[in-house]
């Protein structure tokens, strides 16, 4: 079995009046015996199948857009496993859960571990206040929520956002990862580091 496990799920995002149709991407890493779960994102019952009878060590969201929180609770009662969330995501949290707090604060640095394997946190802001990646070196994998995808950077345009934030988060934190560093995004396809850093460098002399 891969220590990296990945479903699709779909539905909507809404904020600042809007709703949008969106597909995410959910991440399970670990083993036969225990995962740690990435944005657990619409669809509950599919998320559980896939973690089946295996121990859930966390589950850790890279931000609180609704798409990737609103199952984290329902998923955290099922497999009595905590939420974990960066506190300056607590507007955006108290959104789509007023009445349930994560059970975790989120840290630059924080490592977990599961199956053996060590996930770091990075602070990564700029989608919104307390965005976060987690980056896995012994699998050379970061998972990047919404902060940094296939063509370029996580949305800035609406509430909570900051383009000049995201842009100092990417090239501080990610473009100093390894360039064979796969990026495993909240929505659409994979990358590397390596791939993403000429064209982002370019995006952003254009001031896009």
């Amino acid at each position: 079995m891969s220590p990296i496990e990945h479903l699709v799920t779909s539905g909507t995002f809404s904020l600042d009046g809007g709703t949008w149709e969106v597909d995410n991407n959910v991440w399970l890493i670990g083993d036969d015996r225990e995962v740690l779960v990435i944005d657990p994102a619409h669809n509950a019952a599919a998320i559980a199948e896939k973690i089946g009878d295996r121990r859930v060590t966390a589950i850790v969201c890279t931000h609180a857009h609704d798409d990737h929180i609103n199952q984290a609770p329902v998923l955290a009662d099922a497999f009595d496993a905590p939420i974990v969330l960066d506190p300056a995501e607590a507007p955006l949290w108290k959104l789509t859960h007023p009445d349930r707090q994560p059970d975790r604060e989120l840290w630059d640095m924080q490592t977990f571990t599961v199956a053996g394997i060590e996930l770091r946190a990075l602070s990564t802001p700029g989608h919104s206040p307390g965005s976060a990646c987690l980056h896995v070196p012994e699998l050379k994998t970061v998972f990047t929520g919404d902060t940094f995808f296939r063509g370029g950077p996580g949305a800035t345009g609406r509430s909570y956002s900051s383009f000049d934030t995201i842009i100092g988060s990417i090239s501080r934190i990610l473009l100093a990862l390894p360039g064979e560093t796969i990026v495993h995004t909240g929505h659409g396809d994979s990358t590397t580091i390596g791939a993403e850093a000429p064209h982002l460098k370019e995006w952003i002399a254009r001031g896009h």
